[in-house]
């Protein structure tokens, strides 16, 4: 029998992301004969896997594949490399077309929401593999999948209100169905980022995995507290960052020891093989049950973000995302402080605003 394709196209040839079929394996470690896994993995390591208008175009097409693959078990979505899932959209792509193009950042959207709602649609189950950071947009597009497991050296968080946007791909909708609404709150809005560990035990994860090789063995992240739950004031401090001398021990440690996934690919694999041991029916209904409740926000709310964060390439992200690619290498942030006094005072936001805020003013007053 001719079984009928669902695809939207027939092939694809795929130049910003990378999409394989492995094997999946039982639970003796044997592959399984034609079943697989659909890796779908970012590549632009040099920028940290932010994705472009191109690198959407083809991860919408990527999962429509995997969804519609009979002999496809799940999907591993990942990036290439050991600093970054994803960064989100690209900042110099941004900086340099989308500035000031209201429209076209229009356009843009349409194609990040259909990305964000093909993961949340995708007819397998989706494991997000977090081989470094998950930031701004990677967040978004890493909660919208599934599962999440992690290297214990990435880092999660939000950029939007340091940099010009708002957290509206994703996170606006549905962190807090994660983490609680006041961890949630914290992470939009102060943009500060959590460790692994930190995310894990807030709820965002489902494992992180050691990666690091010191000597024979693999050692947690040095540069986080994992020995202890509290502080002497019984504070939490869990997952948070080490400071002073055992912060500069901890790097010491670092720089003398190795990045080897592999114990990270063992974890995204195990899970794989936990879900091949169930009705695949029965799973898919039970995870769309599931996603529902990150389905009604974003379906209710991705429209009317997309009209205004396409409105904002105007303003704030215009100023925001030029500064950073812009800026020099320890400053590429807007002048916040000069920002509100101009606008307090009722300036419009023309050329003399956006000078006034840039890096490069700040840059060239530390020279005077």
């Amino acid at each position: 029998m001719v079984l009928k394709s669902h695809r939207l196209i027939d092939s694809v040839d795929y130049r910003h992301i990378l999409v394989e079929r492995r094997p999946i394996r039982d639970v003796e470690a044997r592959a399984v004969p034609g079943l697989f896994n659909a890796w779908i993995s970012l590549n632009n390591p040099s920028e940290l896997n932010s994705y472009t208008t191109d690198a959407i175009a083809e991860i919408i097409l990527a999962f429509r594949e995997a969804s519609t693959d009979r002999d496809v078990v799940a999907v591993v979505f990942t990036g290439v490399g050991t600093r970054a899932f994803c960064t989100g959209g690209n900042t110099r792509e941004y900086a340099e077309y989308y500035a000031g193009r209201p429209q076209e950042y229009r356009q843009y959207m349409r194609l990040f929401n259909d990305m964000v709602t093909g993961i949340l649609t995708c007819d397998k189950p989706v494991i997000n593999r977090v081989n470094g950071l998950r930031i701004a947009g990677g967040q978004e597009i890493g909660m919208a999948c599934d599962f999440s497991v992690a290297s214990d050296l990435a880092r999660f968080g939000q950029a939007g209100p340091r940099h010009g946007s708002a957290p509206d791909g994703g996170s606006t909708d549905f962190l807090h169905l994660f983490v609680g609404i006041a961890q949630a709150m914290e992470s939009c809005t102060l943009c500060e980022q959590w460790s692994a560990y930190k995310a894990q035990r807030l709820g965002l994860l489902n494992g992180v995995v050691q990666v690091l090789w010191s000597g024979d063995r693999f050692i947690p992240n040095p540069t986080v507290v994992t020995d202890r739950w509290t502080d002497e004031t019984g504070a939490l401090v869990y997952g948070e960052p080490r400071s002073g001398a055992d912060l500069q021990a901890a790097k010491a440690v670092m720089q003398r020891a190795e990045v080897n996934l592999a114990p990270l690919d063992a974890a995204v694999e195990a899970l794989a093989t936990r879900l091949l041991y169930t009705m695949p029916d029965c799973l898919t209904k039970t995870i769309e049950s599931v996603r529902k409740k990150k389905l009604e926000h974003w379906q209710r709310n991705a429209e009317s973000n997309r009209a205004w964060l396409a409105l904002n390439m105007m303003t704030e992200a215009k100023a925001g995302f030029r500064a950073f690619n812009e800026g020099p290498k320890d400053r590429r942030e807007v002048d916040f402080i000069e920002l509100r006094r101009r606008l307090a005072r009722g300036d419009t936001w023309d050329d003399d605003l956006f000078a006034a805020i840039h890096p490069a003013a700040a840059a060239a007053g530390d020279r005077r």
